[in-house]
């Protein structure tokens, strides 16, 4: 479906394998790298998830990827951000106070609150529509949420009140949920990510 080269940055918290098959899947060419410009002349980059707020974000501020990511950003380059990749784009997170994270959206990542199951594991219904965005479906594994994302075009979802499962700005995409295990509707999402 797509000639684009993708790029991971391993975290070293993340499971990639299952990121890595989802664009092969969709024709994609997937390489991993930490690599500051490699990150900055990428077609394509993914920021993934699993782990740790603090454990995640330490491998790119010590490689010089943090300052390469927020470029692309800043520039409009098709970037995609899952689960705590998601998250390292705030300013903070509960869950590793003190530690900074990329300062792109204005505002602090918090821990589900209330008598929910935390963490929140399973499917969970998204709701909001953008240029890349629709409704539908997705899988979360998640402690922690942000519950605004000013500047952003958000969906929705819900777990002991309403938090952001998704955002885009452009070219940009960031999900709570792992778009790469959710069936047709994450499938969906991404190839509509790469075409851009």
């Amino acid at each position: 479906m797509s000639a684009a080269e993708v790029v991971v940055v391993p975290t070293g918290t993340a499971n990639l394998a299952s990121i890595r098959a989802a664009f092969r899947r969709l024709g994609a060419a997937v390489v991993e790298s930490l690599e500051a410009e490699r990150i900055a002349q990428a077609s394509h980059v993914v920021l993934p998830g699993v782990g740790a707020f603090a454990a995640s974000i330490a491998p790119l501020r010590a490689s010089g990827a943090d300052a390469a990511l927020v470029a692309r950003i800043a520039a409009d380059r098709p970037t995609l951000a899952v689960c705590v990749g998601h998250q390292l784009l705030f300013e903070r997170s509960d869950e590793s106070p003190g530690v900074l994270g990329l300062g792109v959206v204005p505002a602090q990542v918090g821990r589900f609150g209330g008598d929910v199951r935390i963490p929140q594991f399973g499917w969970n219904e998204v709701t909001g529509e953008g240029r890349l965005l629709r409704s539908g479906f997705a899988y979360f594994a998640n402690s922690y949420r942000a519950t605004e994302a000013p500047g952003w075009t958000v969906a929705m979802a819900d777990h002991g009140g309403p938090f952001v499962a998704a955002m885009e700005r452009g070219n940009v995409l960031t999900c709570q949920f792992h778009p790469e295990l959710s069936g047709a509707y994450g499938c969906d999402l991404l190839a509509a990510w790469l075409a851009c």
